[in-house]
């Protein structure tokens, strides 16, 4: 939480904090995917963060969607890689 306060973010729960990470990373990798297969499968992995951010928080509608993207994510990825489009 030293960061948070640091950064005057002292008021956001380390949850909240987590959530903040993962959403951004979500964007980031989706806004990039088309750069490289590799930043798909990050969107993958940033979808599985906000997916246990979603159950965490008690939210477990979003936490079952951002599974379900995760799985998306992933078989795209798993295209790219193996040469097939999505």
């Amino acid at each position: 939480m030293a960061f948070a306060r640091a950064a005057g973010l002292s008021w956001l729960s380390p949850l909240s904090l987590f959530g903040l990470f993962a959403v951004t990373a979500m964007l980031v990798c989706y806004a990039l995917e088309e750069r490289s297969s590799w930043w798909a499968l990050g969107f993958a992995a940033a979808c599985v963060l906000g997916s246990a951010y979603g159950f965490l928080q008690g939210a477990w509608p979003f936490g079952l969607v951002e599974g379900v993207w995760s799985a998306v994510a992933f078989r795209r990825w798993w295209g790219r890689r193996r040469g097939r489009s999505p």
